[in-house]
């Protein structure tokens, strides 16, 4: 075993101990409102260490975005995988995976779309705002994907009712962040259900 090992590995540990930290705090509090000096406390690192991890704060809250769109895909194949056969199911896996989001367990109760809040405090052009709405178009382009599934020889009508699921999707989001929990989400899925059989 070479001596550059272990370093490596406490290395890997402290950023994903910074990163875990980044996101409770981030989510909890905001983006904003935490310091570098809240993350490295709760993390218990030096703050020399999330400079070695991390470029800056922006850095961080990138990879935190990124991090947030990684569990939520973890959380859509899941359900994907358990889904019953046919495109419908696999679209309703997207609301489940949304329900499912909302249902882990957080410090101050379910806030909404982590991601959404997160792009709300940045500013125009911040590169954080990117990756939220390349999430938000990869999540709209699985609907799609599994609606052209759906629709054999009606496939150009795809998009269009991906986006109509999207905005039920966001907008179920944000009341279910402000009701602190997941009905909201599972009565959206019941919409989506019922647009589905009726196509």
């Amino acid at each position: 075993m070479d001596g550059q090992r272990p370093v490596k590995r406490r290395r890997g540990a402290a950023r994903g101990r910074i990163l875990d930290a980044a996101a409770r705090r981030f989510y909890a509090d905001g983006v904003t409102a935490t310091g570098i000096d809240t993350i490295t406390a709760e993390a218990g690192v030096a703050k020399m260490s999330l400079y070695n991890n991390f470029d800056s704060k922006a850095d961080l809250v990138g990879a935190y975005l990124t991090a947030r769109h990684e569990e939520w895909l973890g959380l859509y194949e899941r359900r994907l995988a358990t889904a019953g056969p046919g495109p419908a199911a696999a679209v309703l896996a997207v609301f489940d995976a949304y329900a499912d989001h909302a249902e882990l367990a957080y410090e101050h109760g379910f806030r909404g779309c982590g991601l959404l809040n997160a792009a709300a405090e940045l500013p125009a052009g911040h590169p954080g705002r990117a990756v939220v709405r390349a999430h938000k178009e990869e999540v709209e382009g699985l609907l799609a994907t599994h609606l052209r599934e759906l629709l054999p020889g009606r496939e150009e009508q795809a998009p269009r009712i991906a986006e109509h699921l999207a905005f039920l999707l966001e907008g179920a989001v944000v009341r279910a962040g402000l009701e602190g929990d997941s009905t909201r989400v599972r009565h959206a899925r019941e919409l989506a259900s019922s647009l589905l059989t009726a196509l």
